[in-house]
């Protein structure tokens, strides 16, 4: 499978540089914003897009808020579904009226821990709005109070997710603003880009990889029967770097601090495993496609990290969606700043009316 690198819209709130791997957010670089919580870097990315700036207060409530709306949802949904099908049973359960930005990322996050617990037979704890907003989405989901140190890494996790350009889920928000949709169906509509395995599922299956491998001295061979069989090897490429991604190791970086601060949820030699898997793929992948240079990519270290932090792999993507949903509401407001509608042309390669001489180049 391809993908085009088709430039679908210009825009002022993130990019990253394929060749220097530099990641810019408003004018911040991302390491420098990675060292701030989550509800500060929403709020400098919706500067000049939203006018209702994001403020820890404004996004506690907004939890309270959307738990009291989704409350009388617990009961009602099915029990045969998966976490991130709950998880958008319950983000269209607000009303969309009620779906300003700030309930976007409070009712994404809320969804996403209710979700986790729900799929595992549990009830949905509700928020405490004393809380910092990455403190209080990991009590939802272990109904535990959390450390200094586990809030950290998660926070590290929301900002380096909050925005990267115009992505598919992100296009696919955009598409629906630019018809007059409204942002819970701009949302929904992006939370369903996510469902596959090339965008926001991606991570759960660097762990199913892991485990698969089993032991540092099967690496090689699994690799390459994986490779044999044209298998895509997840963690590793990018569509939008041609260097590693700025991202991984400050997802590793991340995962290094919280192993060392005695708060990870998993064993002590589970990183040591990864990492020679790591070099273990980009040795095979230089001698059999030297043409063809891989890197890692954020989504190797990223599911490394939220299973240290005791997320289950189903709750990667609710995880993943409850920090971009930050990006995708002010990608919706930038799209209607435009006035225009989305409507890409196609070119159509299929059979002619009898008699009609074919042009070579398609029609569009």
């Amino acid at each position: 499978m391809t993908m085009e690198r088709i430039s679908a819209a210009e825009t002022s709130l993130s990019g990253g540089d394929p060749a220097t791997g530099e990641m810019v957010m408003r004018g911040h670089r991302l390491p420098d914003l990675i060292a701030r919580p989550y509800e500060e870097v929403v709020a400098i990315l919706w500067d000049a897009e939203i006018p209702a700036r994001m403020s820890p207060d404004a996004l506690a409530a907004a939890r309270c808020d959307a738990f009291a709306r989704l409350s009388p949802r617990f009961a009602a949904m099915p029990s045969d579904l998966t976490v991130i099908e709950c998880q958008r049973f319950l983000l269209a359960s607000l009303p969309g009226a009620a779906m300003t930005p700030t309930m976007l990322v409070a009712g994404a996050a809320v969804a996403a821990a209710s979700a986790i617990r729900l799929v595992r037979g549990q009830a949905p704890v509700a928020p405490d709005r004393s809380l910092p907003h990455a403190a209080d989405l990991l009590r939802m989901i272990h109904d535990a109070a959390v450390g200094e140190a586990e809030t950290r890494a998660l926070d590290r996790y929301l900002v380096a997710m909050v925005d990267h350009g115009v992505n598919a889920s992100t296009f696919t928000a955009r598409v629906v603003a630019s018809t007059g949709g409204s942002l819970s169906a701009a949302a929904l509509a992006a939370l369903g880009a996510l469902e596959g395995p090339l965008h926001g599922g991606a991570p759960g299956l660097v762990l199913d990889m892991l485990d698969a491998i089993g032991e540092a001295d099967h690496a090689e061979g699994w690799v390459t029967a994986a490779l044999d069989r044209g298998e895509r090897l997840m963690g590793f490429g990018s569509r939008a770097y041609h260097i590693r991604d700025p991202r991984a190791d400050i997802m590793k970086d991340s995962l290094l601090a919280l192993q060392r601060s005695g708060a990870s949820r998993v064993a002590e030699g589970r990183l040591a495993f990864a990492e020679a898997v790591e070099r273990t793929v980009l040795s095979v992948m230089a001698a059999r496609r030297p043409e063809r240079t891989l890197h890692t990519n954020v989504e190797f270290y990223a599911a490394l990290l939220l299973e240290a932090l005791g997320v289950p792999r189903a709750g990667f993507t609710p995880l993943f969606a409850a920090s971009r949903a930050a990006g995708w509401a002010a990608h919706v407001r930038e799209q209607e700043r435009t006035g225009r509608m989305l409507r890409p042309t196609s070119r159509y390669v299929g059979p002619l009316p009898a008699g009609r001489p074919k042009t070579g180049r398609g029609q569009e």
